[in-house]
């Protein structure tokens, strides 16, 4: 084998492993970067050592959920922002379809297609409390585990905070 026969080797493994990639980051499970406070103490929470000046935390977003929207109260959730939509956000879900959920000065009921949802820490978070609720269509996948820094590894608690917990 000379060197073009390896040259074309090479080329067809690096095309076949960058479309196999692709499929999987589209299809199944991606990683993302989850910048800003509006996720404290669940992302970012910065412990004052060397590893936290180095980056970000970074996460692994499942997007098997989007084949039929199946989302619960308390999913963290990847989605595009409705008023940018390059910009992706990462906030909880407090409410789904036909769920009432409380604002500062109202109830909203939210309508089907869409998903209400808030930052973890609330004093810091943009999110339906201002824009009102996101469409499903921009959900790009769940938020299961923290992948870095090494020492935070481990997976994301869906829970909702007590005091929003909607009404049945």
């Amino acid at each position: 084998m000379g060197i073009p026969g390896f040259l074309w080797l090479t080329a067809k493994r690096c095309v076949t492993f960058g479309l196999i990639s692709v499929t999987f980051s589209d299809l199944i499970a991606s990683v993302a970067a989850v910048r800003g406070a509006s996720m404290y103490p669940t992302f970012n929470s910065k412990t004052g050592s060397f590893l936290d000046s180095l980056s970000d935390d970074y996460v692994l977003v499942e997007k098997l959920c989007l084949r039929k929207y199946k989302f619960s109260h308390g999913d963290v959730v990847v989605f595009s922002n409705p008023s940018d939509h390059k910009e992706k956000q990462v906030k909880r879900i407090i409410g789904l379809p036909g769920d009432w959920v409380g604002t500062h000065n109202d109830v909203v009921r939210v309508r089907q297609g869409h998903c209400w949802v808030e930052g973890d820490n609330s004093a810091s978070s943009v999110d339906s409390r201002s824009f009102g609720p996101v469409p499903l269509g921009l959900v790009s996948g769940r938020v299961t585990h923290i992948i870095w820094p090494p020492h935070r590894i481990g997976s994301i608690e869906t829970k909702v905070p007590q005091h929003r917990v909607p009404p049945s």
